[in-house]
């Protein structure tokens, strides 16, 4: 069969999802046309357009997404890896939209350079989903992912109260600078641990999302501060990076590690947690499952409204819940 064209908690173990409507007879996106192409018993091609498949979160996000589009009868996702390369990026998104794709979506390598093409897609009509991280302005369909501020806050909320209540040395390992979690992560930490003045941020250095570089640069971090108490990194995979280069010089018992991403799989954040690498992680869902759940009433239900904005909620693991969390999120042994 021919495709289809174009188809027009946070803290506190919540799992709060907050949305803001919007019109889709207003929306280029999910357009008149688009809905005249909509419906059930046709067949839809999807481009899923991945930053960086090198990252862990963004292998279990794609597995999400089509795992997911897998149930949906007529669904069938293509992915492409932009290798965490704009141009790549840029590129992938103007290939499929030259395959008459039904719908985009896309998990931005950073903001700024993304924004054209996103915005060129959603003015051909076609449906756009923004996944995890965001495009400036508003030009697409609809936005899915954690709050990353509310995120960062619970992080440096726990580092004030409970991981260093008596204050101490904190160096920041963050993501790829002009992503947007990157810059949210930073900012919601600096806000939790306002509370405790005698937290020190020493040095903050990117390693770019990869546990490679979180490593390295932990070790430059470490010659230059040799007396750092903790570690908040951006993702999980940096901050177990940060770990060996502390075990490599005889630190990993003295210096506490914190991480982002919590995902359910044995390599992940929350069995680190469970087997003492990690003090703590915060969930942060791929939102894959819910990225297809939204392209069905898009493309399937030919839905009328569909939300702007779907943030997901997000939980605190420590020693303490990790094992319970672990089989709360699905894990895979």
């Amino acid at each position: 069969m021919r495709y289809a064209r174009r188809a027009a908690t946070i803290l506190a173990l919540t799992a709060l999802v907050a949305t803001s409507a919007c019109s889709v007879e207003d929306d280029p996106g999910t357009s008149s046309d688009a809905s005249a192409t909509c419906g059930t018993g046709k067949d839809f091609l999807i481009g899923m357009s991945q930053a960086n498949n090198a990252e862990p979160y963004r292998q279990v996000m794609n597995d999400d997404v089509t795992n997911a589009a897998k149930a949906v009868p007529g669904f069938k996702v293509v992915v492409s890896d932009a290798a965490q390369d704009n141009s790549k990026q840029v590129a992938d998104v103007e290939n499929f939209l030259s395959q008459g794709i039904n719908l985009l979506i896309i998990s931005p390598n950073e903001a700024k350079p993304l924004t054209a093409v996103v915005k060129k897609a959603y003015d051909q009509g076609i449906p756009v989903i923004v996944l995890d991280r965001k495009v400036e302005g508003d030009a697409y369909t609809a936005f899915i992912g954690g709050d990353n501020v509310a995120i960062g806050r619970a992080a440096g909320e726990y580092y004030a109260k409970t991981l260093l209540p008596q204050g101490g040395k904190v160096v920041e390992i963050s993501g790829l600078p002009g992503s947007t979690p990157a810059a949210e992560r930073a900012q919601g930490f600096r806000e939790g641990i306002a509370s405790n003045p005698k937290i020190e941020i020493v040095a903050s250095q990117t390693a770019e999302w990869l546990r490679e570089k979180g490593q390295s640069v932990m070790d430059a971090m470490l010659k230059a501060n040799p007396d750092i108490d903790a570690v908040y990194s951006h993702n999980d995979p940096m901050a177990e990076g940060a770990y060996l280069a502390a075990k490599a010089a005889g630190k990993e018992t003295a210096i506490k590690f914190t991480g982002i991403d919590a995902l359910p799989v044995p390599s992940g954040g929350i069995k680190a947690v469970e087997q003492g690498r990690l003090q703590a992680t915060f969930q942060y869902p791929t939102g894959g499952r819910e990225a297809i759940d939204m392209a069905k009433k898009i493309l399937v239900d030919c839905a009328k409204d569909v939300p702007k904005t779907t943030t997901l909620g997000t939980m605190q693991i420590t020693k303490e819940n990790a094992a319970e969390a672990y089989t709360t999120l699905g894990g895979k042994q």
